[in-house]
């Protein structure tokens, strides 16, 4: 072998070679990732120029181990994919956008080595494809994994500061810096709604799962729907929701709302509506509110939403006093005899249609009448009077909400 065959320099690698032209080849990398994504469109020209030095650094770094045969290692690639990672769920560009910009410069950076490579390059194209879809399959799991830990710490931090606004508001507390911390536009008025379902019966690991999946599907429904982050003190039983008022006139639905919440829940689902509340009346709107929601709970009121007109005999006739109590007591001698208790609500939801009162708890018209007689005997009201009536339905209604003692009946 001649002298001169032996002093011919060894060509430089794909590598090598893509490393000198590195700072073009980077500019390329970014335009062609997440400068081509939807979201770059909308952004002033640059947006993503200070992502260009991670892209530079993550570049040089592993050229350099391709050149050195040796592997590019999770943690190398995590020095610089974590910040931008970081960088970018703090802007809230969506996951699925930085996924796909992680691919498209992926390829670019392909089509960089093939477009550095000669045909006798083969072998290091194919080993160098490999090491680029490893280092592909670390950046993947860098970024879906930094992003889920950044979402978290952003999502708990906010939602923290949504729900001490929320309970400023419901307090009558001037909401200070709450708000920007919350990232809320605070509306001059509200919807004050409160929500009531019925207790689970689960055992403690299965409730504790139950009410954290109830607490994210609210907040998912109250956000799309109103489209904007909604105030909520819900913790997964029962709380207030602030829902901005549209304008002086119109209002979201809470009737759909407590629909599309009981599909969701797999329960009833009650709501209370105060509509058009000014901020500083939200106190005593959530206190009325949350009242309203209890009583149609407990007067077992079907799913939907509930104005205080549609509550008012019943709301007033649960006001605390020594009527109330009275009322609760003019039932008492029948909480002895529940077949007379059954005999009596029919006879309330049917009027003068004993036959089918009757029909309804399955007993003989001529029965029926008995029962009734009972009852007047019993309680010194007569049932089938119009006054007697009315009066024994507000009993009836405060005895279920406000039973009184055992030794009431005695």
């Amino acid at each position: 072998m001649s002298d001169a065959a032996r002093t011919t320099p060894r060509r430089a690698s794909i590598a090598m070679r893509m490393l000198d032209r590195l700072p073009q080849i980077a500019e390329r990398i970014l335009a062609s990732g997440l400068g081509a994504t939807p979201a770059a469109a909308d952004l002033p020209d640059g947006h993503f120029l200070e992502v260009l030095p991670a892209i530079h650094g993550c570049a040089h770094a592993f050229l350099h181990s391709v050149d050195q045969q040796r592997e590019f290692t999770h943690d190398e690639a995590a020095q610089f994919i974590v910040p931008v990672v970081e960088h970018h769920a703090q802007d809230r560009l969506p996951l699925r956008l930085l996924l796909e910009a992680v691919h498209a410069s992926a390829r670019q950076v392909l089509r960089e080595a093939v477009a550095s490579s000669d045909p006798d390059d083969m072998d290091q194209l194919v080993d160098f494809g490999d090491r680029m879809l490893c280092l592909l399959m670390h950046i993947n799991a860098i970024t879906v994994e930094s992003y889920a830990e950044m979402e978290q710490t952003i999502y708990h931090a906010e939602r923290e500061a949504r729900r001490a606004l929320c309970r400023a508001l419901l307090r009558g507390l001037p909401p200070g810096e709450l708000a920007v911390r919350a990232g809320i536009a605070l509306a001059e008025r509200y919807s004050v709604l409160a929500i009531g379902l019925p207790p689970a019966e689960h055992p403690a690991a299965a409730a504790h799962l139950l009410t954290r999946r109830r607490i994210r599907l609210l907040q998912q429904t109250l956000d799309k729907s109103a489209g904007v982050a909604v105030l909520n003190t819900f913790d997964g039983s029962r709380g207030i929701i602030l829902l901005p008022s549209r304008s002086a006139n119109t209002d979201h639905e809470p009737s759909t709302l407590a629909e599309d919440l009981a599909a969701q829940f797999g329960t009833v689902v009650v709501i209370a509506e105060i509509p058009g509340v000014p901020r500083e009346s939200i106190p005593d709107s959530a206190q009325l509110a949350t009242e309203l929601a209890a009583l149609a709970r407990l007067l077992g009121r079907p799913t939907g939403a509930y104005l205080l007109d549609d509550l008012l005999l019943e709301y007033q006739l649960t006001r605390p006093g020594a009527a109330r109590d009275r009322l609760a007591e003019r039932v008492a001698p029948l909480l002895r005899s529940p077949h007379l208790l059954e005999t009596l609500d029919a006879h309330l939801r049917h009027g003068s249609d004993r036959k089918a009162a009757a029909a309804e708890i399955h007993v003989h018209p001529n029965t029926f009448s008995y029962r009734l007689r009972r009852i007047a005997e019993l309680t010194g009201t007569d049932p089938s009077e119009p006054t007697g009536s009315r009066l024994l339905s507000a009993a009836l209604i405060v005895h279920r909400l406000y039973p009184p003692h055992e030794s009431a009946a005695s």
